[in-house]
């Protein structure tokens, strides 16, 4: 049995927080919520979370529904001190700012599904797409949690590892 410690605080950033970083923490808060508290933030946050990533997601199992919200809130005096920083674009990764504390980085580049123009199917096959990358990783962060039962859930553990499940975007 892995050694408990409190959860890990995850942030995952992109440019809109509206689609790929709020699957992100859902699906983080769903698959590894006894290891991981996971937020969502963007550094230009479109104010609204687009329905296709709520639709994916099915159920949202959180005390409050998600908000796109600015990665701002993280930076504030008084902010949910942060372990991971997880960057899910391009743009969020290169204008990332320094967070409170030393968090660990950690780059899953992925295509903005709400950038894909052209009708519902093809929209949500963008957003299936992106949500099933996103749960292969998690799951995949899942099961070496499991197999490496001997150490404490550390955030550089947990980088490193999800570090191994990057690819290029």
């Amino acid at each position: 049995m892995l050694l408990k410690t409190s959860p890990i605080r995850l942030l995952v950033l992109c440019t809109g927080n509206s689609a790929r970083s709020v699957m992100a923490e859902g699906l983080f808060n769903r698959l590894l919520g006894e290891y991981i508290q996971a937020f969502s933030a963007g550094s230009q946050p479109t104010g609204r979370i687009n329905p296709l990533a709520l639709e994916q997601l099915g159920s949202w199992e959180a005390d409050q529904p998600p908000r796109s919200k600015s990665w701002d809130e993280f930076l504030v005096p008084g902010a949910t001190p942060l372990d991971i920083v997880l960057t899910v674009c391009g743009n969020a990764g290169q204008a990332c700012p320094q967070f409170p504390g030393t968090p660990q980085r950690v780059h899953w580049g992925l295509p903005d599904p709400a950038a894909v123009e052209g009708g519902d199917d093809l929209k949500r096959a963008a957003f299936a797409q992106c949500h099933d990358v996103l749960r292969l990783r998690i799951s995949q962060l899942e099961m070496q949690l499991a197999k490496d039962t001997s150490q404490r859930i550390e955030p550089v553990i947990i980088a490193t590892f999800m570090r191994s499940f990057a690819t290029e975007e």
